[in-house]
């Protein structure tokens, strides 16, 4: 694979993110905790197949998801569940509930695989929206390497409020020790990837790069231009605009 850059775009993108990028999509390409690397790169095609699949179209536009009947238009050879779960966190994630979660599982995708699931469809998403931020390509999709996914689970992962098993930050220690970072509390956004860890450690070293530091959200304002009633009321439209939860 060419090495994966951002020299054709008309600003300068910052070192670090680029260092970050790379380092995502290298190991995108690699056997994960519960999926392959070939799996990994289809969980990463499907994503992208997403935005134009002719079934989630229908389902964005309907009454309810349900109302839309058809196959999604497949890019891998992923098994129907797991295409099922990209295409609707890509496309229709305000609608998602615990019932569509439980036919999920019920059909043979197992709670680790979900998540897992989930951070490389993160970890795509982000990188891909960086680029048509740019105006840049989107990075071609890595070769995936051989071997066997490590399947290791937690043995603090219990149940914790979430659709699937959390580390309690209580918990939080051994091969996991800091997942969560140096602050006594972190999001449940972050904690709901702790069944797999690798992809709460993925999560934060993209969102280092991308966002403020947990420091830094304490006080949002230190060396800003704009007062926190601005910073609000930006934070809320972008929210509502990506149908964020929170």
């Amino acid at each position: 694979m060419a090495e994966l850059g951002y020299d054709g775009v008309s600003v300068r993108v910052r070192d670090d993110l680029v260092d970050a990028h790379r380092r995502a999509w290298q190991r995108l390409a690699r056997p994960g905790t519960w999926w392959t690397g070939a799996e990994r790169v289809g969980i990463a095609a499907e994503v992208r197949a997403a935005w134009t699949c002719a079934l989630c179209a229908r389902r964005k536009e309907a009454l309810s998801p349900s109302h839309a009947d058809g196959e999604h238009d497949q890019a891998s050879a992923l098994p129907a569940a797991a295409v099922e779960a990209v295409h609707r966190v890509v496309t229709d994630p305000g609608r998602l509930s615990k019932p569509w979660f439980d036919e999920l599982i019920a059909t043979g995708l197992s709670e680790g695989h979900y998540v897992e699931l989930i951070g490389v469809t993160v970890t795509v998403v982000s990188i891909d929206r960086f680029c048509r931020g740019l105006g840049a390509p989107l990075h071609p999709l890595p070769e995936p390497q051989s071997g066997e996914p490590s399947r290791y689970r937690p043995a603090t992962a219990v149940s914790d409020g979430a659709w699937v098993p959390m580390i309690p930050q209580r918990n939080v220690s051994g091969a996991e020790a800091g997942l969560y970072g140096e602050l006594p509390r972190t999001g449940n956004v972050i904690r709901a990837m702790s069944l797999v860890p690798d992809e709460v450690r993925q999560l934060r070293a993209l969102g280092a790069v991308h966002y403020l530091s947990e420091r830094q959200m304490i006080d949002l304002t230190a060396g800003r231009t704009i007062d926190r009633a601005q910073i609000e009321l930006i934070a809320g439209r972008v929210s509502s605009r990506r149908e964020c939860f929170y």
